[in-house]
């Protein structure tokens, strides 16, 4: 049976074809699907965890236990993930281990162009890299027996076109494999000192075997055509090198760590010149390179977003030869924005009134950074508004804290604000931090989360007690309001910012998407409008500026009410 599937479905069905016991991961664009379509086998135990590192470790637990696991991330998820990824490097596995770590070219829905492929080199794992939704599954269930046969965990990359295209898939049914035996093995599992030098050793074996295993894997495939052009290349820079240049002769590399050099060495020396196409970094060019080997890569393509095949074209054969054409229109810019009825916007409504420096994170709330709400200063990473804000107070004093907030989901608070919210009580910090509780983990598609009591499943769970965390780690001040009221919101924020402790207010709305915000109908302007505009100073999406003076579109508006809350003139009314 062949079927058409997202590159991130074709790898969930890959790890259930390949006999996954565990799953959990930390949803992350472009991997977020992964573990989504993994939790619809009923086969394969999955959760979503609080943060990447937590869903690693777990991963970890139940491959040294004897199952296979997987785990899955976006680039920038790794970074938390680090720490158990590269001791697990040295302990190695005993039930197979994947971790599936989806890059974003192009920063589709990303702070950075990370390239993790970098973490392969650097934690001395192998890496595999599919070009389309058939390899996706072929290389999980390859993945599984490499991770077993050498004893380690295995890197599978993506990018977001791999996880987000739909290719043909044949489907194959579930390989059960038994869960290995446990045994404790003090030299091989815990990594002090003592265990990890001859470790070591073993790692530096396990990559020369790997290179020898590589130089004749099937994973990788050679394509002689016209020997005057060759191209080295890997995942979907593959697809648009193969369109570009369908007369060259290819290596497209499966396994891209460590890399097959006998392979590579052989496919050179039959071609004429030699390119190496690869997104962001010269990862592969790098190495070849090392090698002795004259390619040309970085010279002729650019590190920054993504490829195309009409750009390859162009570089190797200085036209596109595709007709362009061309329109007169100017085409209107359309920025991302926040939902009609998004629980956030009250939020940020006061804020930018009240012109309040704002550290702020990682969610769907970073477009409120956005006009007209204009609302935040500074994005790190996941969790590092507290502390960030925290550090700010510590080099401009007690009265920036005074005029500054922190802003986080409550996902992302779980995720890794928790700590910076220790950090800055045992610190003797005063700043205020708003936690921005819609129910949801929005920004990813939705997912459920400690803090709203639900499992990936959908079954009830235990509920993280926001108010009730934020006591137990020092706060005393902790307020809990609706950010549609926007003057009983304002009042409790200038409450919060003068006093002299640290405080917490959790701004509780359920997001505008999710059932149980119970938006219906919409909202009208009648004409006791005074035209003042302010609730322009909003930014909803169904809120426009016409010769007329402001006009609320039906089709978009969900009735959320906010808008009557901030109309001064009693010009706003719900129907």
């Amino acid at each position: 049976m062949k079927k058409l599937m997202l590159g991130n479905e074709a790898i969930a069905r890959g790890a259930y074809e390949a006999g996954v016991n565990v799953a959990s991961s930390y949803p992350g664009t472009p991997s977020t699907e992964i573990t989504e379509f993994v939790a619809k086998y009923d086969e394969i135990y999955s959760e979503w965890a609080p943060n990447e590192k937590v869903a690693v470790e777990v991963a970890s637990g139940a491959a040294i236990a004897g199952g296979r696991a997987l785990s899955a991330m976006k680039h920038v998820g790794l970074n938390v993930a680090a720490d158990p990824l590269f001791t697990m490097s040295y302990i190695g596995v005993n039930g197979g281990l994947v971790l599936c770590v989806a890059d974003d070219p192009g920063m589709h829905s990303s702070q950075n162009e990370q390239d993790s492929r970098n973490y392969a080199i650097a934690a001395k794992l192998p890496m595999l890299e599919p070009a389309d939704s058939g390899e996706c599954r072929d290389f999980m269930k390859a993945a599984y027996d490499i991770s077993e046969q050498f004893d380690t965990p295995v890197l599978m990359r993506l990018t977001t076109r791999v996880a987000h295209s739909q290719s043909e898939v044949e489907l194959f049914p579930r390989q059960e494999v038994p869960v290995k035996a446990y045994k404790k093995d003090v030299a091989k599992n815990v990594m002090v000192p003592a265990n990890a030098r001859p470790k070591h050793v073993i790692v530096e074996k396990r990559m020369a075997d790997l290179v020898a295993f590589n130089n004749t894997s099937a994973l990788n495939k050679l394509e002689m055509n016209d020997t005057k052009v060759g191209i080295i290349t890997a995942g979907i820079a593959y697809q648009y090198a193969r369109e570009a240049c369908p007369s060259a002769s290819f290596l497209k590399l499966g396994m891209i760590h460590p890399l097959p050099e006998q392979l590579i060495r052989d496919f050179v020396s039959k071609v004429d010149v030699c390119y190496v196409i690869e997104e962001l970094d010269p990862v592969l060019e790098r190495q070849i390179k090392a090698m002795g080997l004259a390619v040309r890569g970085k010279e002729e393509f650019t590190l920054l977003g993504e490829y195309s095949a009409s750009m390859i074209r162009e570089k190797l054969c200085g036209s596109t030869s595709e007709a362009s054409y061309s329109v007169d229109e100017t085409i209107p810019v359309r920025p991302p924005v926040m939902c009609p009825g998004c629980s956030h916007r009250g939020v940020f409504y006061v804020l930018n009134k009240l012109k309040l420096a704002v550290s702020g994170d990682i969610g769907c709330y970073s477009l409120g950074c956005a006009k007209p709400l204009d609302s935040i200063d500074s994005i790190i990473c996941m969790g590092a508004s507290i502390s960030g804000l925290h550090g700010m107070e510590k080099a401009q004093g007690r009265e920036f804290a005074k005029k500054s907030v922190a802003v986080l989901g409550d996902s992302t608070f779980l995720h890794s604000g928790i700590t910076g919210l220790i950090d800055m009580v045992y610190n003797k910090g005063t700043s205020t931090v708003i936690i921005l509780d819609n129910s949801i983990t929005g920004m990813t598609g939705h997912q459920n989360n400690p803090a709203n009591g639900f499992t990936i499943k959908g079954e009830p769970a235990k509920q993280v007690d926001l108010e009730k965390l934020c006591h137990a780690v020092g706060v005393d001040l902790v307020t809990v309001a609706d950010p549609f009221d926007v003057e009983n919101f304002e009042k409790v924020v200038k409450e919060h910012l003068a006093a002299e402790e640290p405080s917490v207010i959790i701004a509780q709305r359920p997001c505008a998407l999710l059932k149980i915000a119970g938006y219906t109908g919409c909202c009208e302007i009648t004409s006791d409008c005074k035209n003042c505009k302010m609730c322009m100073r909003l930014g909803c999406p169904a809120i426009s500026m016409t010769e007329n003076g402001p006009k609320i579109d039906a089709t978009l508006c969900n009735g959320c009410g906010l808008c009557t809350n901030v109309c001064k003139f009693g010009a706003i009314v719900q129907k």
